[in-house]
């Protein structure tokens, strides 16, 4: 298929425009929203935008960075760990636990700006050192994390969190779009197999690879969501892209 990624500057934009958004949906819920669970497991909606949180002070300050990892990886040893950041994860929220709704959506409205500053005042040499992502990705220069990791992440948890409360995400194809077809490239230069996919919504649109491939038709955010093992996958879906 053609490739259709994210540039640099295009991915600052889209990372500013992330944070706006999962600011204003966290300043939009009820109490009763902040206490539903999610799709991932042990996190409610309060917990997932901690844990937001807590990724977008580490994004915005190297100082906190290595705090939450040194702080945080021991903590893959008390806890059900799949993955290293599990126990990063898990500190950003117990650390953060003690703020009141206010406080955690005020926190939230003032970090994007310097998370985003963060990243992309990341030093050049800095952008190429190695992290393991694990699989498929496997390897990847940091630069992938600064770019587009972060954003897809916390762009992966607002769809959790509409998910969760039944409410429509707002979509558009300039944002959400992008992200999706940026994913569904990566995605099918990892995994090789034809395929023609069809994807619903705002931020949808069609895809194709190679020739005689399953023809797959499905909502764009479910798609995302059977990616990132949200949802169970089949045929060419079952191909994962961790998010």
């Amino acid at each position: 298929m053609k490739s259709d990624r994210i540039a640099r500057p295009e991915a600052r934009v889209l990372a500013e425009e992330e944070f706006t958004r999962f600011a204003d949906l966290a300043a939009s819920l009820t109490p009763e929203e902040w206490a539903t669970p999610t799709d991932c497991t042990g996190w409610d909606v309060r917990k997932m935008t901690l844990h937001v949180l807590g990724s977008a002070d580490a994004q915005a300050s190297v100082r906190e960075f290595m705090h939450q990892m040194r702080r945080g990886i021991p903590l893959n040893k008390q806890i059900d760990s799949h993955h290293w950041v599990d126990g990063m994860n898990e500190f950003q929220i117990r650390e953060r636990d003690h703020l009141t709704t206010s406080e955690l959506v005020t926190q939230l409205a003032e970090v994007g700006p310097k998370a985003v500053k963060g990243r992309w005042g990341t030093p050049l040499p800095m952008r190429h050192l190695p992290i393991p992502f694990g699989p498929p990705i496997g390897w990847v220069a940091l630069k992938y994390l600064l770019d587009v990791g972060f954003t897809r992440d916390m762009w992966a948890h607002r769809i959790d969190i509409h998910a969760a409360i039944g409410r429509p995400m707002h979509l558009t194809a300039e944002h959400d779009g992008r992200l999706v077809a940026d994913i569904v490239a990566e995605w099918a230069g990892i995994h090789g197999e034809p395929f023609e996919l069809i994807l619903d919504g705002a931020a949808g649109g069609k895809f194709t690879q190679g020739v005689g491939g399953q023809r797959v038709e499905i909502d764009a955010l479910d798609f995302i969501r059977t990616l990132s093992g949200r949802l169970p996958g089949t045929g060419v879906l079952s191909n994962p892209l961790p998010l």
